[in-house]
């Protein structure tokens, strides 16, 4: 019988919908709590289980109590053998690091995690490279490699390497980032280390890229001809990243570029906004949203922009999404297509199919985007 460890960091991603870009350290936690954040993690975990339900009776599922792990469990229909103790409600990145030393010695040929960058990192300092692991995408900051495309295709893709047809095991990069820098808009990443994962290109998706320093007149050109097409009494809603700040920079307006701004009539209206805030703002009222996948791994939604939330979405309406991207970080993607993983899967599908996205200044590709 094959062995499945199975660790839930319960506060990861608890600061993206509330635009607080993480939740390391107990402050922080506590000020996204009193914002009104909610748990993610167990509920992505179960999404990926379901997906290697069918398997149950051949595979002993272990993991650590209560919310990190044993109630994601049995909620996917798993009886699972728990190891280990914890202070409900008072996890911490040590406990995650406990965790991943007590399931090493259970002979895991699986590990899945739920985090994001700072869970991988501490699973990595614990044990190394020991374990085979898969990390479930439920964190703000996912520059590492280690993680499936989103909760489903992490199941599937364990499906198969529990089934002996994924045999590709692959050392992949360890990647964060600090958290104050990035709440003031400074991104330095670091690698801390390689952990394997059962490896096929189609369930997974590589480090997160930056852009270049020669993309630049593309982004000033891509600005110039969203700033032309720009409608009168309309909000528009500029999502995180480099591309968009040249939209900003153009209009010679602040900016956050790391977060999410508002303007109205070439005008800012609030900066770093939340999905509440933005809710606000908007309700009952026009709006475009403009975003740019994430360099290197494509995604739409659902990485490093929880802000915005399904219910952003809805609000604005799916015709009136802009996507901007220049051809270089499109190529850079090598024919895979965009992601969305926003947590919510009838919408997800809904985003699924083909984008139209703007490349230049009266240029525009047709892409594929993929849930």
């Amino acid at each position: 019988m094959r062995r499945i460890g199975l660790i839930v960091n319960p506060i990861a991603g608890m600061g993206g919908k509330v635009g607080l870009k993480g939740t390391d350290g107990s402050a922080i936690l506590a000020k996204a709590k009193g914002m009104g954040a909610e748990q993610e993690s167990s509920k992505r975990a179960v999404r990926t289980l379901e997906r290697i339900v069918s398997l149950k009776d051949e595979i002993e599922l272990i993991t650590y109590p209560s919310e990190m792990g044993e109630n994601a469990a049995k909620q996917s229909g798993f009886v699972p053998k728990v190891i280990g103790t914890i202070i409900e409600g008072k996890t911490t990145g040590g406990d995650t690091q406990q965790a991943s030393r007590d399931l090493c010695k259970h002979k895991i040929d699986l590990l899945f995690f739920a985090g994001g960058d700072g869970t991988a990192r501490d699973i990595y300092t614990a044990i190394g490279d020991e374990l085979v692991v898969l990390g479930i995408p439920t964190g703000v900051k996912m520059h590492s490699a280690v993680f499936a495309s989103n909760p489903m295709r992490a199941g599937d893709l364990a499906l198969l390497y529990l089934q002996g047809k994924v045999k590709d095991v692959k050392e992949v990069e360890v990647m964060d980032i600090d958290e104050e820098a990035y709440r003031t808009g400074a991104v330095s990443a670091k690698l801390y280390g390689y952990l394997k994962i059962p490896f096929e290109r189609r369930f997974v998706r590589g480090m997160k890229a930056g852009s270049s320093t020669n993309e630049k007149f593309a982004q000033e050109a891509i600005a110039q001809e969203i700033i032309d097409n720009m409608k009168k009494d309309c909000f528009y809603i500029i999502g995180s990243g480099t591309t968009t700040r040249s939209i900003m920079e153009k209009l010679e307006l602040d900016y956050t570029l790391l977060g999410v701004d508002l303007i109205y009539n070439k005008k800012l209206i609030a900066k770093d906004l939340n999905e509440k805030k933005l809710i606000k703002h908007i309700m009952e009222n026009k709006a475009k949203l403009i975003i740019t996948p994430i360099g290197g791994q494509g995604f739409l939604f659902g990485r490093g922009n929880q802000q915005l939330s399904p219910n952003v979405i809805k609000e604005v309406g799916i015709d009136n999404i802009i996507v901007i991207a220049t051809s270089q970080k499109i190529n850079s993607l090598n024919g895979q297509p965009f992601l969305v993983d926003s947590g919510d899967r009838e919408l997800d599908n809904s985003l699924s199919g083909h984008v139209i996205v703007t490349t230049g200044y009266r240029e525009n590709v047709v892409y594929k985007v993929d849930s």
